[in-house]
């Protein structure tokens, strides 16, 4: 391996700092990016893969999280998303173990810490593609170009497009697939530590291990394989594209192409075909001699191997995703096709430039389709590829070896790591999402820290400018990264900053008009539900929310017309139609209310609040069996469902069967220990029964809990009216009338013991 320290490492406007100043430095740099996240809350995408997975509640099998999706979904449903990430729920489970339950504090911590490791860590990648990593004769690690991967890796700590990943727990998958991308890495250059002519073979299986480790963080964590097998090329064996394909070209003798590879012989010039035989027969005996081949064949046979177990894991197949996710992917026309994917390159690569516009997503009109070569916008996938074609050049046809080696490896580390999301290999379930250029960063951050150094070295006038120019890019990405950090600590935050930048994502008006029903904010929820309906007319959850709103509302009318729209566009939405069921039963059309009730079940076999709304349905058609079965099946499907349990109780308590009551009472509440409000219905039930003694204590434990009851102390002083415990009686009769005056009853029994009271002193006296 032939290194040498990059001319232009000492000219890059910065102190140069010891190896642990250095990263003193940079972790300071990632922790005031993005510490003021710490104590964020659960946002967005983290409600579904945390707050309500499963996965991560102690009590659920631990064997579960290598069973199951990302979102806790099992990997066979044809519904779930695929994306198997069992040591990142792991790391999830822990955190919930440690915190006793799900404090979002212990989530952000580690994320910010792993983003501090990593930033760290970037500086022995960037310092070993740069110039190498040499070893004194004590094991040391010396860095040729300290100063160099010392800005690259600040560049990456401070990278505002990188919030998404440390400030959003969901992107503890990015940051988990990153730090083990890097350990592989660091591994494969350790197999190299003996000398050129030397390699070992168990290093490179350690390589390959935590290459699967990362993998099980994140699915882009295979492609630290090819950013290997380039390091193994390009830095181990030293292959000169440029002298190869200067020969190639031009067919004239090199006067030393054992640059190429060590026992490369010069070529034959009167014939081509000559040369070529005489190349590429003595490079492939240097790449046996070198065992690249070998090690290059292990990293094939190991990448095979994990892409087939990761098929296999995947059960039935790729994911299915909607037009709505990735729009481009659904265009008929290739060519069309091709063009939208470009645009969506170049987006990224304007993230990367000039990361000021960030959205939590960019889909559902956010970004909308190119359709024909008049539309402007093709201008920015032509300059892309212009740019990156000059690079490549740069890359590969420079005299400059450091030149070629720093850019060639830039553009490895910006393009390897982005290919899953690229849509070359299969369709993604997203636009643009920033998460995953977290890694691809590192090659812009490296391609940034060169121009920087080869500017300060060719404008040495301009040196004091340079400076204040890459301090003030810093300081801007620092507070640019703070700043979206903060963003991110709330959803109601988050999702308001996404309106500048996307004003026609009907997902934004969606989550925002959510989060406004959620604090109670319904009448401007229904605002924000109707523009994402009106951007996206086929939006089916928006309509079942503002259909929801409309029913609690009493708009009946429209929010049939709205859930009758979501169930005609996706006929399996089951909550759809159990919302239509609810408004067609208040609109007395029971009959259409039962069948849209029995279509829930049909696409959702276990759906226990369905069963629950159906059994509320024959109840008002008197139907007593049928509700009774209905509410047992709720119950069977979710043990836990109070309603349900409730109304069995109540209803057989009304039909007369008071010892089935009871015996139902009993049962729910040997599940449902203090649910006062079964304790209630029970003690009314032991209370026809005369079992008054037992009914008390019923009463009394459910005051225990919520003391402030009106229809309890009411029913409690009922109780002891028929016990003949009238002062006890009379006590509750007050405090009820204390806390509810205008209770049904209670004033008249109220008024009925006191006269029973007087006639009893009067007799006394």
């Amino acid at each position: 391996m032939v290194l040498s320290e990059p001319y232009w490492d000492h000219h890059i406007p910065l102190p140069k700092l010891g190896p642990l100043y250095s990263r003193l430095v940079t972790a300071f740099v990632a922790l005031i990016c993005f510490i003021n996240s710490y104590d964020g809350d659960f946002v967005f995408d983290d409600s579904e893969a945390i707050i309500h997975n499963k996965d991560l509640n102690p009590d659920t099998p631990l064997s579960n999280i290598w069973k199951n999706d990302f979102w806790g979904s099992n990997l066979s449903s044809n519904s779930s998303h695929k994306s198997y990430r069992p040591l990142t729920v792991l790391t999830f489970r822990i955190n919930y173990l440690l915190a006793g339950g799900l404090h979002p504090i212990g989530f952000h911590v580690l994320n910010v810490a792993l983003h501090c490791v990593i930033s760290v860590l970037m500086i022995d990648v960037f310092a070993i593609l740069i110039g190498g990593l040499v070893h004194n004769g004590r094991e040391a690690k010396l860095s040729l170009s300290p100063k160099a991967s010392f800005l690259a890796a600040l560049f990456f700590a401070a990278h505002p497009v990188h919030t998404e990943s440390v400030a959003g727990i969901v992107g503890r998958a990015d940051l988990l697939c990153a730090l083990f991308f890097q350990l592989s890495f660091l591994v494969y250059c350790k197999a190299f530590q003996g000398g050129d002519k030397t390699f070992s073979v168990l290093w490179i299986f350690g390589s390959i291990l935590l290459c699967a480790v990362a993998m099980l963080c994140k699915e882009q964590g295979i492609t630290v394989l090819g950013v290997n097998a380039a390091y193994d090329i390009l830095m181990v064996c030293n292959l000169n594209i440029y002298e190869l394909a200067h020969q190639l070209l031009s067919r004239r003798k090199s006067d030393d192409v054992s640059d190429l590879f060590t026992g490369c012989h010069s070529l034959d010039p009167n014939n081509l075909w000559i040369d070529l035989y005489f190349l590429f027969s003595t490079q492939i005996g240097g790449l046996v001699r070198s065992g690249l081949l070998m090690r290059l064949a292990l990293l094939f046979l190991g990448g095979s191997f994990l892409l087939y177990a990761r098929w296999r894991i995947m059960g039935t197949g790729p994911p299915s995703f909607t037009e709505v996710d990735n729009p481009a992917s659904f265009a008929e026309n290739v060519i069309l096709r091709i063009v939208n994917y470009n645009y969506y390159y170049s987006l990224n690569a304007w993230l990367l430039l000039c990361p000021w516009w960030l959205c939590f997503d960019w889909s559902m009109g956010c970004v909308p389709l190119i359709k024909s070569a008049a539309d402007w916008r093709i201008f920015w996938p032509l300059l892309l590829w212009c740019c990156l074609m000059g690079l490549v050049y740069q890359a590969l046809c420079s005299q400059d070896s450091n030149k070629r080696r720093t850019l060639t490896f830039g553009l490895v580390l910006l393009v390897i790591p982005f290919l899953p999301a690229s849509n070359l290999f299969f369709r993604v379930g997203f636009v643009i999402a920033e998460r995953v250029l977290y890694l691809s960063s590192a090659g812009y951050c490296l391609i940034l820290a060169y121009a920087v150094g080869y500017c300060s070295c060719h404008w040495k006038k301009h040196k004091r400018l340079l400076r204040v120019t890459t301090l003030t890019l810093l300081c801007v990405n620092v507070a640019r990264s703070a700043q979206r950090s903060q963003q991110w600590r709330s959803e109601q935050s988050l999702f308001a900053s996404a309106l500048s930048v996307c004003p026609l994502n009907a997902k934004v008006h969606y989550n925002i008009g959510k989060n406004l029903a959620d604090r109670g904010n319904q009448s401007a929820a229904v605002k924000y539900y109707r523009e994402a309906v009106r951007l996206h007319p086929k939006y089916v959850h928006a309509m079942n929310n503002l259909g929801n709103i409309l029913k609690e509302r009493n708009e009946l009318k429209e929010a049939e017309e709205l859930l009758s729209a979501a169930v005609h566009i996706q006929p399996d939405f089951a909550a759809a139609w159990m919302n239509l069921g609810i408004v067609q039963n208040s609109l007395k059309k029971f009959d259409e209310a039962e069948q849209s009730y029995w279509n829930a079940i049909r696409f959702r076999k276990k759906y226990p609040d369905c069963y629950y709304n159906l059994g509320r349905l024959y109840a008002d058609l008197n139907r007593s069996i049928d509700a009774l079965n209905a509410w047992r099946n709720a119950t069977m499907l979710k043990p836990d469902h109070s309603l349900a349990w409730n109304n069995m109780v109540i209803l057989l308590d009304n039909t007369g069967n008071l010892a089935q009551a009871e015996l139902i009472g009993k049962e729910a509440l040997k599940i449902l220990p203090k649910d006062h409000t079964i304790m209630f219905s029970l003690a009314n039930v032991l209370g026809k029964q005369e079992k008054y003694k037992e009914s008390e204590g019923f009463f009394l434990n459910a005051l225990k809990i919520n003391p402030n009851i009106a229809s309890c102390h009411g029913n409690l002083a009922v109780l002891y009216h028929r016990w003949g415990k009238l002062d006890l009686a009379k006590r509750h009769y007050e405090l009820s009338l204390r806390l509810d005056p205008s209770a049904p009853g209670t004033k008249e029994n109220y008024n009925m013991l006191k006269r029973k009271l007087e006639q009893r002193q009067r007799a006394v006296g």
